[in-house]
């Protein structure tokens, strides 16, 4: 794909993986590459970090590259929880990434944690929540452990000692309530954020906008098609440049927007899916009345228990 000048890149994100692995001076030469190719005037640059493969001296190499948004993969406030998830951070460790990073004048830091763990209570994801929020931080990632095939977890009969899916629905759906007490309010099905602090990069994924990827294995959407470069690591050193191939030819079409738009807290317009709209708004009556989703000026949102089976409503109303 050859892109044209001057495309103003309003975002640019490290991860995933682990690319808080890459010496500074990495991030800093693929900074200005981007620079050279694209617009990235007051552009939101994140970096995913692991707590335990950063410093003060590489945080701000870092901040000099030019990123000012930190992502921290903390998970837990618990040490215990943290060892069960394999982290080689404890959560002092953890702690200290963040003021570090503040000290250093990172204004925006967003941390994941994770709910459905063994033993996990609503006063051990309260401890949590306090902690994080007692930090300098303005952004919240909180995902639900998922067991998948042929993983260590999954080997290890983890399934078995995680809670069930109605304990686990409760442990989200109390998150939630707290986290919004907290001023950290909802506005994607597991992001939470301060008002404006919300992640100006992953919005573009929800709200069906273009984007570039670069690397093995990235994706992209843009002028009119979805792509994807091959995974081999190999091949891809090897070649002159970045090799893609077309995955959908004809994306963006309302079926898929209505699938991403629910993922937000504030859902989608009505008005445009006019050929839809009555079609929804029948399929929707009885959900509103279950609590699991909200029509107000034309708008359509589901609530935070209907993010619980957002998967079963979306596939209902396309």
């Amino acid at each position: 794909m050859v892109y044209p000048a001057g495309i103003k890149a309003d975002t640019i994100y490290f991860g995933g993986g682990t690319p808080s692995l890459l010496p500074p001076e990495f991030i800093t030469e693929i900074i200005r590459s981007i620079s050279n190719h694209f617009d990235l005037h007051n552009s939101e640059i994140t970096l995913e970090a692991n707590p335990c493969t950063v410093n003060r001296s590489k945080l701000y190499e870092y901040r000099k590259a030019g990123v000012n948004r930190l992502s921290l993969g903390i998970q837990s406030a618990s040490d215990d929880e943290l060892k069960f998830l394999g982290r080689k951070h404890n959560y002092e460790k953890a702690k200290a990434a963040v003021e570090d990073a503040a000290e250093i004048g990172f204004e925006n830091i967003s941390c994941d944690m994770m709910i459905g763990l063994p033993n996990q209570t609503e006063a051990s994801i309260d401890y949590t929540i306090k902690q994080f929020i007692a930090l300098p931080i303005q952004h919240i990632s909180s995902y639900i452990l998922k067991i998948e095939e042929n993983t260590k977890f999954y080997h290890d009969s983890v399934s078995d000692i995680i809670p069930d899916d109605d304990t686990t629905a409760n442990l989200y759906l109390f998150m939630t309530e707290q986290l919004n007490k907290a001023g950290f309010y909802q506005y994607e099905i597991s992001n939470f954020a301060l008002n404006g602090f919300e992640s100006k990069h992953n919005l573009k994924y929800w709200e069906c906008k273009e984007y570039i990827g670069f690397g093995p294995s990235a994706h992209s959407y843009f002028n009119g098609n979805r792509y994807a470069v091959t995974n081999d690591l190999e091949a891809f050193i090897k070649a002159d440049k970045q090799n893609e191939f077309i995955t959908d030819n004809n994306p963006g079409q309302q079926e898929e927007k209505i699938m991403l738009g629910l993922r937000l807290k504030k859902g989608i317009c009505l008005d445009d899916f006019p050929e839809r709209k009555s079609y929804i708004l029948k399929k929707s009556y009885s959900l509103e009345k279950a609590g699991l989703l909200e029509i107000k000026d034309n708008y359509l949102n589901l609530t935070p228990k209907g993010f619980l089976v957002s998967n079963s409503i979306i596939s209902s109303l396309i």
